[in-house]
């Protein structure tokens, strides 16, 4: 017991410490922990064999995290991706492990174990790859879906590879009784011994008692539990469906992780499905982060150093080749250039289902032992450098491809009174609304999936980078009244406004906020009006919860007003100080202009100075209370 203390000690506190200083750095939390292992395994020696035995158990934190992906799946998204997830994933495991093939039989290997190499080397990280997009917020990219696509591809191959590898056995290795007994499929037991008919049967009806059980079963059993109203009771119900489904799934020798997957898209649509998630999240990334620490800690310095370069270039070699394959297939596929970057460099390294095939392969007799070490050491390197490829990334060549600009940007063969930048969320309201009162718009983006799904609407939009001048001289700022900022990216923003003020002076610039400090921002890059995205919506949600309090709607409308006036008078006047020292955190006179201003509202509020009547509100004003009487017999 205390042994085991001491080693949930350890691993926790080298967590605690690595992660938040890596992130700090910008390296991301995957990287923390893999550094986290390094330091805790091979340099200090904290930890030893045990992170083998650990690291299994670790591995059902990818499948909790691809349960969670399901869960924000419908069915029908699914069945969109049925074009990339057959053919560009297909493609990507089929190009890449011919290519392997290919140059193992070069370097003298036999066919069978350069065919095992191929197969376990086309896999790529479904852990780190998703946690990466997920943090950095890249997940619904055009490249991140095409990323999920690949890797629940690659998952599903899991299941003929594990099926194909035993068939590779050399004849010498088993004569040296490395082999290990046992069936094909299954953990053993009947289902080891069944013929392959009546494995497929079993495994059929394993898969369809998930669909049906997921689909029929679940929601009378979570509306039960819900009934209790005990959440411990919830969540280990929660755990409890993602355990049973994984087990039965290594019982048939499916991919668990392929199982609880397709029992998050079928829970998808579930009332149930966001306290499933906040459940099992918390799970999730802590076995996650277990894994990352222990694949850290697995590596093998010993071999590593007694023949560096060679390990380095079989580990190089792999992320070349795979890239290729990668780019090529992004290009045949028509991935936008930056989507085409992250889909090659998020999916070049190895997986964690290498480890899972090379084990695998040492027990059927297909690998020899010694070079399953040299390879699992290129499989724990490539997954050390994939943060290291985001970062590049993220840092280097999006920065760069921004100022390129977008070579493909579309032919604006119209000119309008307004130039909307940006056609999300925001920018689709401030369009409609100017095109239904009979403006002229020209609206650019350069998301082009948002502008595909517009096109089908009937909202023409042009694919283009707003920051670019010759887009914006094609789209006709010269002759422009108006130019709408409604992007999301602040810095951008600020740049844009930036650059329109003092280029085309005589176009009045209105710009979407992020909050007050942006608002700032916008202002002294002379943005004539800044509106903050969500002040509107927030004072209107306020005023709706006053009115279901029972307050009278007429008192409501005036409370809101007098805030709202208030709030952008203390703006006005916060922004005579903030412009002398743009940090907020240290600029005290700012601080203590907002604190009296919070307390002159709530005075304000108190002594009732609001019920003040104007002109513009008489419309408000309550009826008589005899106002009745006059109508009846």
């Amino acid at each position: 017991m205390g042994s085991l203390l001491l080693q949930a000690f350890i691993y926790l506190c080298a967590a605690v410490i690595a992660v938040p200083v890596a992130k700090r750095l910008g390296l991301g939390s995957v990287l923390g922990y893999l550094i986290a292992g390094i330091l805790i395994g091979p340099v200090i020696g904290l930890v030893g064999s045990e992170t083998q035995e650990i690291q299994h158990f670790a591995e059902f934190g990818v499948v909790m995290m691809l349960f969670l992906v399901g869960l924000e799946l419908e069915p029908q998204a699914l069945w969109r991706m049925r074009n990339r997830l057959l053919g560009l994933g297909g493609l990507q495991v089929a190009l890449t492990t011919a290519l392997i093939f290919a140059v193992c039989v070069a370097m003298a290997l036999y066919w069978s174990v350069a065919l095992a190499v191929g197969l376990i080397f086309a896999l790529s990280s479904t852990a780190i790859v998703l946690q990466t997009l997920n943090e950095k917020g890249l997940t619904k990219t055009e490249g991140g879906q095409a990323s999920f696509s690949v890797l629940l591809f690659q998952d599903i191959a899991v299941i003929p590879m594990l099926a194909l590898i035993p068939l590779l056995a050399l004849p010498e290795l088993v004569s040296t009784g490395v082999a290990q007994e046992g069936g094909h499929h299954g953990d053993g037991g009947f289902i080891s011994s069944l013929p392959g008919w009546a494995y497929g049967l079993v495994v059929l009806g394993s898969v369809a008692a998930v669909v049906l059980g997921g689909h029929f079963l679940s929601r009378p059993l979570f509306r039960f539990i819900a009934s209790s109203r005990l959440r411990e009771i919830f969540t280990a119900a929660a755990l409890l469906l993602v355990i049973g489904i994984a087990l039965l799934m290594t019982l048939v020798g499916l991919s668990p992780a392929l199982g609880t997957f397709l029992a998050g898209v079928v829970l998808a649509n579930s009332e149930f499905r966001h306290e499933l998630e906040s459940d099992i999240e918390p799970f999730k990334g802590l076995l996650l982060g277990l894994f990352f620490i222990t694949v850290g800690a697995g590596i093998n310095f010993a071999i590593l150093f007694g023949d560096l370069l060679y390990i380095l270039g079989l580990t190089f070699g792999v992320i070349a080749i795979k890239a290729s394959v990668l780019y090529v297939l992004a290009r045949l596929f028509r991935l936008a250039r930056s989507d085409r970057w992250l889909f090659t460099l998020g999916l070049a390294q190895a997986g964690e289902f290498g480890f899972v095939l090379l084990s695998f392969s040492v027990q059927n007799s297909v690998l020899p032992t010694d070079l399953a070490q040299e390879l699992s050491l290129v499989v724990a390197l490539s997954m050390l450098m994939t943060p290291a490829l985001f970062i590049f990334y993220e840092k280097l060549l999006v920065p760069r491809m921004k100022e390129e600009g977008a070579a493909d940007a579309d032919a604006i063969d119209e000119q309008g009174t307004v130039i909307i930048a940006g056609i999300g969320r925001f920018g689709q309201i401030v369009n409609r609304i100017l095109v239904a009162g009979g403006f002229k718009t020209v609206v650019l983006d350069h998301e082009a999936d948002i502008i595909d799904l517009l096109r089908k609407v009937g909202v023409k939009t042009y694919y283009g980078d707003a920051s670019r001048p010759d887009l914006l001289h094609a789209a006709g700022i010269e002759n422009a009244a108006v130019f709408v900022i409604a992007i999301d990216d602040r810095d951008r923003a600020v740049q844009m406004a930036e650059h329109v003020r003092r280029h085309h002076p005589q176009v009045k610039i209105l710009a979407r906020a992020y909050d007050q400090n942006h608002r700032y921002l916008l202002k002294q890059a002379g943005v004539d009006i800044a509106v903050r995205e969500l002040f509107d919506s927030s004072l209107r949600l306020g005023s709706e919860v006053m009115k279901a309090l029972g307050m009278h709607p007429f008192k409501v409308h005036k409370m809101a007003q007098a805030f709202r006036d208030h709030d952008f008078e203390g703006m006005r006047q916060r922004y005579e100080l903030w412009d002398e020292n743009p940090d907020i955190a240290g600029n005290k006179a700012f601080l203590a202009r907002a604190r009296e201003h919070g307390e002159r509202l709530q005075e304000m509020m108190e002594t009732d100075r609001i019920q003040f009547h104007d002109r513009s509100d008489r419309g408000w004003t309550p009826p008589p209370k005899d106002y009745a009487d006059k109508f009846e017999d």
